[in-house]
């Protein structure tokens, strides 16, 4: 299946907030490149240990590498840079007889991203080639087999649609009064991990036709441990906190509570363990890494609930926008403040220390 096809069937569902605004994603985006960070390590070691670079660049003397959801700001250019470093010095160490490879690097989102200030926000002087690629990475984006190295960080948790069981009143998961399948019915939590399996299953079938044998694939995305229920997560207290404001502003009638019941985030944490059967049973790779990382290890005392809320706001305000009038939103971000505050010990009491997962993947 083609890109354009993929756009038909997987509408535009979520995208960050673009330009340099107070809200934007670009000023709002460093907590998640700090976790991408906790893993920085953990990438130079997997590369090192299993990229061959040599027999990868001997067709064309070229590498290409895609950071599939690149979003805005610096955070998937500084990581792409990351990568091409270690990359070269693998090179130099490898093969320090043969002339160093070009690289390109491919910069992917949905096709509302905004691509103009992602691309103003790149050095004037660099080392590789690039080029913005529209489009869902649930479906083919690339040629086939043009691909050695991929990277997805803190964008495969969002789902390519809402289950559609959460909408309809008939369906033993049907979401009424809440946001998310956090102390939701088990019905509405097996709709997630289904929808999660399909969208995971297409991720995966794409990048296979497209990545090389012996290439390699990097997701970094939020994670739970086996069996722990979402609401012992800090996220898992945040959305509940922004379902009870929706419900009180519907009980103050400024939103109906259609609106609220028909609203749902598209947001799943996935296990290890629930990991490596959907890969095992795709098919198309070999698992090097999965495991469970703490992604707030920078953390140094409580949390900044207020540097905290704009960062959520500004990964998630343009999906509220669909949904509800943006005085809505501004009310509801105002209430979520005051109400984290007040939740300040549910939240610092929450746990934290290994909801990021870590996955290093070769293609077969």
């Amino acid at each position: 299946m083609n890109g354009w096809d993929g756009e038909r069937i997987a509408p535009d569902l979520v995208r960050v907030n673009g330009g340099d605004d107070t809200f934007s994603y670009k000023k709002n985006s460093y907590y998640q490149r700090l976790a991408a960070d906790a893993v920085k390590e953990k990438i130079v070691d997997a590369i090192t240990r299993n990229l061959n670079v040599c027999e990868l660049s001997s067709a064309s003397n070229i590498i290409r590498l895609a950071d599939l959801g690149c979003a805005v700001g610096s955070n998937t250019i500084n990581a792409m840079q990351d990568v091409l470093e270690v990359i070269k010095n693998k090179c130099h160490s490898q093969c320090p007889s043969s002339k160093l490879p070009e690289f390109q690097v491919f910069f992917n989102d949905k096709t509302s991203n905004d691509f103009n200030t992602l691309f103003t926000s790149l050095p004037q002087q660099r080392e590789y080639y690039s080029a913005g690629v529209p489009g869902s990475f649930h479906h083919r984006l690339f040629p086939q087999s043009s691909i050695h190295f991929a990277h997805c960080s803190y964008a495969l948790h969002w789902l390519s649609k809402v289950p559609e069981e959460l909408l309809d009143e008939n369906s033993l998961a049907w979401n009424k009064g809440r946001i998310h399948y956090t102390n939701a019915a088990e019905e509405v939590v097996n709709a997630y991990a289904s929808q999660f399996a399909k969208d995971m299953e297409n991720f995966l079938n794409a990048r296979a036709e497209e990545i090389v044998s012996g290439g390699m694939m990097v997701i970094i995305m939020p994670g739970i441990p086996y069996g722990m229920p979402y609401s012992h997560l800090t996220n898992g207290v945040m959305y509940d906190l922004m379902a009870t404001i929706f419900m009180e502003l519907a009980n103050e009638q400024l939103i109906t509570e259609a609106e609220l019941d028909s609203f749902n985030l598209p947001i799943y944490s996935t296990s290890s363990e629930e990991m490596v059967k959907l890969v095992d049973k795709n098919g198309h790779f070999s698992i090097k890494t999965v495991e469970l990382t703490n992604p707030t290890s920078w953390l140094k005392g409580p949390i900044d609930i207020k540097a905290w809320t704009m960062h959520v706001r500004a990964a998630m305000e343009a999906m509220f926008t669909k949904h509800f009038r943006i005085e809505i939103i501004d009310e509801m971000f105002n209430r979520l403040i005051i109400r984290l505050f007040e939740f300040s010990d549910k939240v610092e009491s929450s746990y934290k220390e290994k909801t990021q997962l870590f996955v290093v993947l070769m293609r077969k």
